[in-house]
């Protein structure tokens, strides 16, 4: 896998390559601004660009608006944005018109080299990642409308694990059923969610997006 990493912050791009080549991905460039950034991907055509949320000149969505920039200008190809802050809105901002091959990942997360490869790897796969603190605080919201009011509480367990990115066999480890019980219970998600005629491919994606996009409002 070929990437390439923006950050305005040297030690933590340059260890952040340092750690993934270690690792056997190929950091192909790095950059301090989205400017660089740009010419970069031009220049290598990475499977994903990892990319800060916070870049200068302002420091406040820049990583965002290079997201959209980079997904409008190469449709295939991924991208993962970093961030100090559980920030839902910029969260559903990427997600909700990228809804594969994007990743939201607290930059804490990342310093586990396990962590932060699993995800690249998925989402140069075509998923959708999204960090389970950012799930786990949407979740506890208060919503109204509540887009999962009609779901038992087991049902909400296996959508947030979902959102976390988990398989169906990973699920059902984590809650002590067996793989059909899982597959049953996402069943019933995407119909009460209204999903259920939609294409398998994205149903997953949708089914969280369907209650993040509620809880990022505002």
């Amino acid at each position: 896998m070929r990437v390439v990493i923006a950050d305005d912050e040297l030690l933590l791009r340059e260890g952040l390559a340092r750690l993934l080549r270690e690792v056997g991905v190929d950091v192909a460039a790095t950059a301090g601004d989205t400017t660089t950034l740009q010419r970069a991907i031009d220049d290598h055509d990475p499977d994903v660009a990892i990319v800060d949320i916070r870049m200068p000149p302002t420091h406040t969505d820049e990583g965002i608006v290079a997201a959209h920039e980079i997904r409008r200008r190469h449709p295939g190809m991924g991208v993962l944005v970093l961030s100090h802050y559980v920030d839902a809105r910029f969260a559903m901002r990427l997600l909700g018109e990228h809804p594969t091959s994007i990743g939201y990942l607290l930059k804490e997360r990342v310093s586990d080299i396990a962590v932060l490869r699993d995800a690249l790897a998925r989402i140069g796969e075509g998923e959708c990642v999204v960090d389970p603190t950012i799930v786990a605080r949407l979740i506890q919201r208060p919503r109204e409308p509540d887009p999962l009011a009609e779901l038992t509480d087991r049902e909400r367990e296996v959508l947030e694990l979902i959102a976390e990115g988990r398989a169906n066999a990973a699920i059902a480890n984590r809650l002590v059923v067996t793989d059909k019980t899982v597959e049953a219970h996402i069943r019933s998600i995407f119909g009460k969610l209204g999903l259920d005629e939609l294409p398998d491919g994205h149903r997953r994606v949708l089914a969280v997006l369907a209650y993040l996009r509620v809880t990022a409002r505002g």
